[in-house]
């Protein structure tokens, strides 16, 4: 993997997607920014995904990623939920294949171990360990954002590369 790199975490959603930057130089992991992309529940579904759009591609625009990390999906019963997030995260392998960015797609046990070394770690576990990795001040919030992180971490840690991914 060349040094440098940064990677794109995404953990998909319709109404709050949450994104996460993270630089790996070496073995020291960098976070380089971190939040969400927010949606009005009450907005089109159409107009939701291009607010997601664009508010991806400033991200992609601000950080120029090498690849993207996108949470794989997995749904039991609800189906509506599961087909807007499907939608909106559709939406991101676009972008991704817009801007020529490999994508990896780590479960969400995947994105546990990789930050808590437990593939059924609770979120605020999450969030606590992505706190101390990444030396932030603060707890990273919402829990989407935290779990884009955990996502990006994921990433970096089964990616070979850019060009092998």
């Amino acid at each position: 993997m060349t040094d440098p790199i940064r990677c794109l975490g995404i953990d998909p959603g319709i109404g709050r997607m949450g994104y996460g930057v993270i630089e790996k130089s070496r073995s020291r992991y960098i976070s380089v920014s971190y939040g969400c992309i927010e949606t009005p529940p009450n907005m089109a579904v159409p107009k939701r995904l291009e607010l997601l759009y664009n508010g991806l591609r400033e991200q992609i625009e601000s950080c120029s990623p090498a690849f993207m990390s996108v949470e794989k999906l997995f749904f039991g019963k609800n189906t509506t939920t599961a087909e807007n997030v499907w939608q909106a995260r559709g939406v991101v392998l676009l972008i991704a294949a817009q801007n020529n960015l490999p994508v990896v797609e780590p479960k969400p046990s995947e994105a546990k171990m990789t930050v808590c070394g437990n593939g059924r770690a609770e979120k605020s576990q999450v969030q606590r360990m992505i706190q101390l990795l990444l030396g932030l001040k603060e707890i990273p919030r919402p829990d989407d954002a935290a779990d884009a992180l955990a996502i990006a971490m994921a990433g970096l840690a089964i990616s070979k590369g850019p060009g092998t991914i």
